[in-house]
């Protein structure tokens, strides 16, 4: 029944036409539904192509700057009024000359620097798109399983619009998180367990008839979800004059921000509102030593990314069964790239590195991002002549605790000239 309620709601107005399973290729309805009833893979959203090539250059840079000015292009949200929304998206995307003088990049390099957006990270763009779908199929409740971000983005998208909300997150995470997602009054619920147990939970509560009206973002709703990373890859596009990097370097939890963003610059090539590189593009993926599962598939030259129970700092990225790893896989294979993974006083070096020469302070998955960037310069796997553009998807406020005791102040002086003379600043 939901199906239908999307599609009467939607009518002509969305290019969404389907959901295909990405394992087997079965097709079903625009539904809530995730896995495909045929071989329990994975579901995603599949478009009418000849709709998504109605869709120009000037119509998206005459829309709002904000992700829905890309609406056409996405599978709900097409009536503003019927948007769940903060309305995010076009966040800076900074040169960073400092810091590609320092790695040795002279082909240009940029920060996608994604704090900039309502609840400070890239999941206000999923959250939209996915509580836009969610409207439309009739839920009146929202919620998710998180390692944080994304129960910071659902309580607030529940708060504006005034709907109940209830998130479930790992009982350890950053007390920053923790307090930002609470304060929007929504209900809280911390698990003793890893993000691993509390998704698992997640996915048996949806089956009860106590959650039948709830619509999980990642879990009922996910095919929706997931495309709302894509919009990322748009506003990259769009922000370099209509072009696509030749090489991109992307934090890995789930991996699915890997592949969307991958899939959103094969899009903009196919519906010709942008040409490829020359030598196409190079994707290149970043985790946590402390949560590496599909990086370590790569480098074992395997296929099987073996599940890891996630240790370290880099909360935002402990998915230790990442749902969408072997697609990243593909993904960075197909375009040549590789991946690494950086130990917890890397991370803090990253994010000192990324801050100190750029002004961009980032959460811990930025700073695996930047470590990760070092090495693979380091290594030569990353091209320095060509353009590359580093995502870096949360804000350092979340995660201060990982760099507290490192920083602070450079001299303490009583406040008289001579007390600075003395310390050294005359």
């Amino acid at each position: 029944m939901r199906g239908k309620i999307l599609m009467t709601v939607l009518g002509t107005a969305s290019p969404a036409r389907n959901l295909v399973c990405r394992a087997c290729g079965a097709t079903f309805p625009l539904a809530a539904q995730h896995a495909c009833f045929e071989c329990f893979g994975p579901l995603e959203v599949a478009y009418d192509i000849e709709a998504l090539k109605q869709v120009t250059r000037e119509q998206i840079e005459a829309g709002p700057n904000n992700i829905w000015r890309y609406a056409g292009l996405l599978p709900a949200g097409q009536d503003e009024a019927a948007r769940v929304t903060l309305n995010p998206g076009l966040t800076p995307l900074v040169r960073a000359d400092l810091l590609a003088a320092e790695l040795g990049i002279t082909g240009g390099l940029w920060i996608k620097d994604d704090s900039a957006n309502p609840t400070h990270s890239f999941k206000d763009r999923v959250v939209s798109v996915a509580l836009s779908a969610a409207k439309a199929l009739g839920f009146q409740r929202y919620a998710c399983a998180s390692t944080g971000n994304l129960a910071n983005s659902v309580a607030a998208h529940a708060a504006r619009a005034g709907v109940p909300s209830v998130v479930f997150v790992p009982y350890d995470l950053e007390p920053g998180k923790i307090v930002t997602t609470a304060v929007y009054g929504g209900d809280l619920v911390a698990i003793e367990g890893s993000y691993d147990d509390v998704n698992r939970l997640c996915s048996e509560l949806v089956e009860t008839d106590e959650f039948e009206d709830t619509a999980f973002v990642n879990v009922n709703v996910r095919p929706f979800y997931a495309e709302g990373s894509k919009t990322l890859g748009y506003e990259v596009a769009e922000q370099l004059g209509w072009r696509i990097p030749a090489q991109v370097v992307i934090p890995m939890a789930s991996g699915e921000l890997l592949t969307k963003i991958d899939k959103a610059f094969e899009e903009l090539v196919e519906i010709g509102l942008v040409e490829a590189p020359a030598e196409g593009w190079t994707v290149f993926g970043a985790q946590s030593a402390g949560c590496n599962p599909i990086a370590l598939a790569l480098h074992n030259d395997t296929d099987e990314i073996q599940p890891q129970k996630p240790t370290g700092i880099a909360k935002s990225l402990n998915i230790g069964d990442p749902a969408a790893g072997p697609y990243a896989l593909e993904s960075v294979r197909r375009t040549g790239g590789w991946m690494e993974y950086a130990d917890d006083d890397e991370i803090r070096d990253g994010i000192r590195l990324l801050a100190r020469t750029t002004g961009v302070f980032a959460e811990t998955a930025g700073g695996v991002t930047t470590a990760c960037l070092v090495k693979l310069v380091k290594s030569g796997r990353l091209d320095p002549t060509k353009e590359t553009v580093v995502f870096n998807t949360g804000e350092g406020l979340k995660t201060i605790d990982a760099v507290a005791e490192q920083v602070g102040p450079t001299y303490r002086v009583k406040p008289s000239l001579k007390a600075a003379k003395e310390a050294g600043l005359l």
